[in-house]
């Protein structure tokens, strides 16, 4: 028995997808930055750590990374130090590694991936 196939690839296509799993990739990161200010988890005084000073880059989304920058010299100290007594005035959820519940293991793991699933199926019109 003989069995012959061909292939034709419609590259604009995967070219298009390629750009929407860019796009996702950079909504996801806004919308986790969006998710943490809202959970109101990150120490906040005058609200510059917060909202001037916390960003999302996207210089390199097109080689798959994107960050979550924080530019005080002082958010490290801050991040690192759990045991510090923080303000909970303004944020009521106010603490030390603000994010802890968004990596592996934490109550919002699923978090990112939930959210570029929904982002790249309506950017890349799955």
């Amino acid at each position: 028995m003989r069995v012959k196939s061909t292939v034709n690839l419609n590259m604009a296509r995967i070219h298009e997808l390629t750009e929407a799993a860019v796009r996702a990739l950079e909504l996801t990161a806004e919308a986790l930055h969006t998710e943490v200010v809202q959970a109101q988890v990150m120490p906040f005084d005058t609200g510059n750590l917060q909202n001037e000073s916390t960003f999302v880059d996207c210089s390199q989304s097109a080689q798959g990374k994107v960050s979550l920058i924080t530019s005080t010299p002082y958010a490290r100290r801050l991040y690192y130090h759990p045991e510090y007594h923080f303000q909970t005035k303004a944020n009521p959820n106010a603490g030390g590694e603000w994010y802890e519940n968004w990596l592996p293991g934490g109550s919002q793991a699923d978090f990112a991936s939930k959210a570029f699933k929904q982002f790249y199926k309506r950017v890349g019109g799955v």
